[in-house]
């Protein structure tokens, strides 16, 4: 069949073109890479790496470190005070103990989950006890915060432990407390020692003993750890001096607490360890003897028409420096502390027109010792080289450099030995002396330098006066000897003030003759205030003038007198002990050092100390005691001041051959000597008396 060339289409679609066949390739699988895993891989692995080494770094190198700071996060440290040692008297009688106190707290956790704070709760308290709720509220906010009250009335103590409300409740009243825990959630009512004052024979003692004060913020920085906020320090008497033994060793204990400060548990305590007691060279009955004695002289006083306004006594042991008895007038309340003073009663133990009798007389204030002085002025009297053999002049009064001066009440007594000049006490003599050295130093023109060439002020530094005796007591003063250093110094710090008064006076001073005579002093200072004149000297050889000690310091130098030269350091503490009398610690102090004199001018002043008390100035007030069985020697004194009453002195020992205690009594403005304090004296002496023959 032959084939033929078709012709073109009218009326037909175009061409249709068919698409060839294609042909699939065969699918390629491909294997991924590795490597990314791989590297994931060493990536973790080092990671983990770190990981566990840096976990061993803590685990190993920095555990200590780190679970002590996580302690700190998580722990807190409580210390529970010890309760403090007793101090007794020699022979072990309390003096100072303890005793329980009931006081209300709350559990600050308990103020913390209520919605008001707890105001409600303390309200309801307030008002069970009959107090005012805004002292207890007070009492709940944290000194020193916003709107916390002042102290004492804030909180002071540690956030972990109760919040103290109420202190000294009365025992009714804190058992309705507990009896109704419902109304009263957290409210405990617990029992605390505080400080006890037994007074055994009715003694008082709070000038010694001192008494304790809440630790400052200061002392607690400075505590290392070893004081919380409720700790009660020493703050007077050997409550300070001995703090530290009487504390005892607190306990600690450690609790945890969450975020918000509340204790969830505990987890370590060590109990506190009780504080030594004290022992003292204290005795009792001599102490209450002191002080009956002491009072007994004010009043005489005061019944005389003095006024009487402080005064001390003190009996010290001429050996060992043993304070046996020490009172000073006026006193207080001891357990006014344990109480809680408040601010009105502070103001009244510090205010003068009261007595101001916070200060302890006994070291804390200094009086002119007057003649008592003159077993020190007649020892540099023979250093200035007067015969110890000789007879001197004792006239009424004598003139020294234009000036008079007067025995006191202006007795004359003519020629007389050295004894007989101390047992009579003759001024005048005294007077002469002093004005001899005066001159051959320079009289006006010695200068300052002359200080270290002059007898009277050497001897009475030689025996320790200008200075502290170094007693075992706070607050005690030096005292002042005065001399040409010390008066040019005092005239150039006061010249402005002095030469303004010479100018305009003393207007406010009501008492004519006292205001004249200020004035012309005044005006006598303004120009020479600073020179060393003759009334100088002479008031300074009878204890007069500038010259001030303090009572123990006098009882120092008789007791240097009565056993032959050593400088003791009175000292009322004896040792530490355990409650069951074992020492801790002897608490013995040295010798301050010696007085050299010769063993003549010895004598001189024990034979007319001894005819003091038999035919001298204080014969009056020993009439009828038994000398020949008991012999005591002694010195009296009476300091003038212009405008005021004398003030009363008599320093004593005995017995005269083997001298066993020193007594000494002074009485601010109450009179004569021979009148005053030497009557007291020798009520305390028949105390020691009447011990020495049981």
């Amino acid at each position: 069949m032959g084939m033929s060339t078709p012709g073109p289409r009218r009326g037909r679609p175009g061409t249709v073109r068919v698409p060839r066949p294609t042909v699939t390739p065969p699918r390629v699988r491909r294997r991924r890479s590795t490597r990314p895993l791989w590297a994931a891989v060493v990536v973790v692995l080092l990671l983990g790496g770190v990981l566990v080494g840096r976990l061993g770094q803590v685990q190993l190198a920095r555990h200590e470190q780190l679970a002590t700071q996580a302690a700190e996060v998580s722990t807190r440290e409580i210390l529970t005070p010890a309760l403090r040692g007793r101090v007794l008297a020699a022979d072990g009688t309390p003096v100072v103990g303890n005793t329980a106190s009931s006081v209300v707290t709350v559990d600050p956790q308990v103020l913390l989950e209520a919605e008001d704070g707890g105001r409600a709760l303390v309200a309801s308290v307030a008002a069970a006890l009959r107090l005012p709720e805004e002292e207890l509220w007070g009492r709940t906010r944290l000194c020193g915060t916003q709107d916390a009250p002042a102290v004492p009335f804030c909180f002071s103590g540690s956030p972990y432990l109760p919040v103290p409300l109420v202190y000294d409740v009365d025992p009714v009243d804190a058992l309705a407390l507990l009896e109704r825990p419902e109304r009263y959630p957290g409210v405990q009512v617990d029992s605390v020692p505080v400080r006890a004052y037994p007074g055994p024979e009715g003694i008082n003692a709070a000038h010694l003993v001192g008494y304790l004060g809440r630790v400052t913020a200061e002392e607690l920085e400075q505590a290392d750890g070893d004081l919380d906020a409720e700790a009660w320090l020493g703050r007077a008497g050997l409550e300070a001096v001995y703090d530290e033994g009487l504390r005892g060793t607190p306990g600690r204990t450690t609790v945890t607490v969450d975020p918000r400060g509340v204790v969830t548990g505990t987890l370590d305590r060590t109990d506190p360890v009780q504080g030594a007691d004290l022992r003292t060279h204290l005795d009792v009955e001599v102490q209450a003897a002191s002080e009956t004695a002491l009072v007994e002289a004010v009043r005489a006083a005061r019944r005389a028409g003095a006024p009487a306004t402080s005064g001390a006594a003190v009996v010290l042991r001429p050996d060992t420096g043993a304070v046996v008895a020490a009172a000073s007038f006026p006193t207080y309340d001891p357990g006014i502390w344990t109480r809680g003073v408040s601010a009105g009663e502070y103001e009244r133990l510090l205010d003068p027109d009261r007595g101001a009798p916070l200060v302890d007389r006994v070291i804390g204030e200094t009086f002119p010792p007057a003649s008592t002085f003159k077993v020190v002025s007649l020892p540099a009297a023979l250093q200035t080289g007067i015969d110890p053999e000789g007879e001197y002049a004792c006239p009424g009064a004598v003139s020294i450099a234009g000036q008079r001066f007067t025995n006191y009440e202006s007795e004359a007594y003519g020629e007389i030995d050295l004894p007989r000049i101390l047992e009579v006490s003759c001024d005048t003599t005294f007077y002469r002396w002093a004005y001899d050295q005066w001159r051959s130093l320079g009289g006006l023109d010695g200068g300052v330098e002359a200080d270290s060439r002059d007898r009277f002020l050497a001897v009475a530094r030689g025996f320790g006066l200008g200075q502290r005796t170094g007693v075992d007591l706070p607050g005690e003063e030096a005292g002042t000897l005065p001399s040409r250093a010390w008066k040019q110094e005092y005239w150039e710090s006061t010249r402005e003030e002095t030469c303004r008064r010479a100018d305009e006076g003393y207007p406010g001073v009501e008492d004519e003759e006292r205001r004249e005579f200020l004035e012309q002093l005044a005006r006598e200072n303004c120009v020479d205030g600073g020179q060393w004149r003759p009334g100088d000297a002479a008031n300074f050889s009878i204890g007069q003038g500038d010259v001030a000690t303090t009572p123990l310091q006098m009882a120092v130098v008789y007791a240097a007198v009565a056993n032959g030269g050593r400088l003791v350091t009175p000292q009322l503490a004896d040792a530490l002990v355990r409650a069951d009398g074992t020492v801790v610690e002897d608490l013995e102090l040295p010798d301050q050092g010696s007085v050299s004199l010769d063993d003549e001018t010895w004598q001189i002043l024990h034979s007319g100390l001894e005819a003091v008390t038999t035919g001298g100035t204080a014969a009056g007030a020993f009439a009828g005691w038994p000398m020949e069985a008991y012999p005591v020697a002694g010195k009296t004194g009476s300091a003038e001041s212009f405008g005021q009453d004398p003030t009363s002195w008599f320093a004593s020992y005995g017995p005269v051959e083997d001298p066993e205690y020193v007594v000494l009594v002074v009485v601010e403005q109450g009179g004569i000597g021979s009148d005053v304090a030497a009557p007291a004296a020798r009520a305390i002496w028949e105390t020691l008396r009447a011990q020495e023959e049981r």
